[in-house]
């Protein structure tokens, strides 16, 4: 019984690596539907959502139905709990892809200064590094790697306040202006990502210690 249970812990693990995959997918859609102004690229990361829920709804019944059949012993219930709340945030990091994906639909035709694609493509080549970090350590076990998460969330979070001011400085076309709100909602959702990210990591953290903390002393809202 006990190789059994094993062996759908380590299938559940495997799932929640491959939603890893799919949700870093659907963030270089969503960053190329932004960058291109791409509506049909848009449309289908917001299509591709459908298969991001649907891995994460396959994890959750999964881990439900492991518990109602087995009782895992301390070790192993960490892991089980681990993997629920990073199935979440992985299936959360989706949903702000989507957002993205719908704001480039919505925001007015606008050719965005150079300055401003460039801001786009760091803050989402760092989220996405910031994803691969976290699964990473996740899957070895490697608290010291999670911890790096700090350090690069602090980078996505000052390109988030240096694109804020940006926008700011615009003049008094109506357009502009509607673009730049738009894009201000954009930029705040690569910075929730990487915050997701953190999350992930804080997880790692509680599975080799036994023990939740939060890497700052600034909480990370789960949404």
């Amino acid at each position: 019984m006990r190789v059994g249970f094993q062996e759908e812990l380590d299938h559940l693990e495997a799932s929640i690596h491959e939603e890893g995959t799919l949700a870093l997918r659907s963030l270089r859609g969503a960053l190329n539907a932004l960058v291109q102004q791409d509506e049909e690229l848009a449309d289908e990361v917001i299509a591709f959502d459908d298969e991001i829920d649907s891995r994460y709804l396959a994890v959750e019944e999964g881990i439900q139905e492991l518990l109602a059949r087995q009782t895992p012993v301390a070790s192993d219930l960490r892991l089980v709990l681990a993997m629920l709340h990073v199935n979440l945030h992985l299936e959360r990091i989706g949903d702000y892809c989507v957002t993205i994906a719908k704001l480039v639909k919505l925001a007015p035709p606008v050719a965005p200064d150079r300055m401003f694609v460039d801001a786009f493509e760091e803050m989402g080549a760092r989220a996405e590094e910031m994803i691969r970090v976290a699964l990473d350590s996740f899957a070895s076990r490697d608290l010291e790697q999670a911890e790096t998460l700090v350090d690069l969330d602090e980078l996505i979070d000052r390109a988030n306040r240096r694109f804020v001011q940006q926008v700011l400085s615009f003049g008094r076309d109506p357009k502009l202006h509607e673009w730049g709100l738009r894009m201000i909602i954009v930029s705040r959702c690569f910075e929730r990502i990487g915050d997701h990210a953190v999350d992930i990591g804080e997880r790692t953290a509680y599975l080799v210690s036994g023990e939740f903390r939060e890497f700052t002393d600034a909480s990370h809202p789960n949404n």
